[in-house]
């Protein structure tokens, strides 16, 4: 017959194995990966509410300003099958239409979003849209004069603005699904005839839209493409710039959400589903209107409490469209303005 002490050491060793295995499970149950190309300044604020309110760890990678949307684009295709992220929240939706098609993304649905405007919902509910900016041109006020400010852009191929023009590289983020609405919009004949007239206006290509609007504010260019976001942050550092809307030929501005979806074969499914809720919730698109960069939200109950954050003409387009057209605007605007 064995000893009581040594029954009682088999059995605490037993607890403390069951225990320790079942907490690092729990422990594991309680955390979630994001990959995120929004901001870090305005996303941190949103995760560490997710944390205090779930008790769920939030893993965030972020994308850098140069590389904007497309770095954690690759690394979702690199993963493949074996993703480490569980959420991704894109500060577009392009590129995040052209993942839900390689089957890198998993449906998602719940009872927040059964009344969700059809355009911010993509096919089989693989993603879906919030919180928008929009596009516009960036000017100096000190340099430029209200009579004169471009409101198109058409007016940005006037020669009268040569060299006084700055773009984001066209390959990534907000700028290339831009360029890829004109394709949309005009046809592709005169999307590159705009690029060509752009390119003999000696437009300047540099990093990413925040470096765009920071050359207009230190005077080194007058006007640039940009976000509104970019515009809001400028002002509250209290530079000389204000915004018109881009408008593509008296169609409207492009408007651009932001996206989530929940990554497919997600390693902890249900905590990602419940930060997915999250993101949608009222709650962040408040904060999202409420930070420095106004996203325009989408819940009925915010729209009136931040009206003049709006976009008052978007354009009706098809974000698959662009989508389909992103691709071969890239190669195009590289090839014609030499970036």
């Amino acid at each position: 017959m064995k000893k009581l002490s040594d029954v009682f050491y088999v059995v605490v060793i037993i607890s403390v194995v069951c225990f320790g295995g079942c907490s690092k499970k729990q422990a594991e149950t309680q955390q979630v990966v994001l990959y995120c190309s929004a901001d870090q300044e305005y996303a941190e604020p949103i995760i560490a509410a997710f944390e205090r309110q779930t008790g769920i760890k939030v893993l965030a990678r972020f994308d850098t300003e140069a590389g904007k949307t497309v770095g954690l684009v690759q690394r979702l295709r690199s993963e493949g099958k074996s993703p480490i992220a569980d959420v991704f929240w894109s500060s577009e939706v392009f590129y995040t239409i052209r993942l839900a098609r390689e089957g890198l993304l998993d449906s998602y649905s719940s009872i927040a979003q059964k009344n969700w405007p059809g355009f911010l919902v993509g096919k089989n509910k693989l993603w879906h849209g919030f919180a928008l900016r929009a596009r516009v041109i960036a000017y100096s006020t000190s340099r430029v004069k209200s009579a004169d400010v471009p409101r198109s852009l058409e007016d940005l191929c006037d020669p009268k603005w040569k060299g006084r023009i700055v773009i984001a590289n066209p390959a990534f983020g907000t700028t290339g699904g831009d360029v890829a609405s004109w394709f949309v919009h005009y046809g592709q004949a005169r999307a590159e005839e705009i690029l060509a007239q752009l390119r003999a206006n000696n437009i300047r290509i540099v990093d990413g839209n925040s470096t765009a609007v920071r050359l207009v504010a230190t005077g080194q260019a007058d006007v640039c493409m940009t976000d509104t976001d970019d515009v809001y942050a400028a002002q509250r550092n209290g530079w000389p710039v204000a915004m018109a809307w881009l408008d593509q030929g008296g169609a409207g501005t492009l408007a651009i959400p932001n996206t989530v979806a929940l990554v497919a074969g997600s390693p902890h499914r249900e905590p990602a589903m419940k930060l997915i809720n999250f993101l949608l919730s009222e709650q962040v698109e408040k904060m999202l209107a409420q930070s420095d960069s106004h996203n325009s939200p989408v819940h009925p109950s915010l729209k009136k409490e931040f009206k003049k954050y709006d976009i008052p003409k978007p354009i009706d387009i098809s974000y698959e469209k662009i989508a389909d057209a992103l691709p071969e605007a890239i190669k195009v605007s590289r090839k014609i303005l030499k970036k």
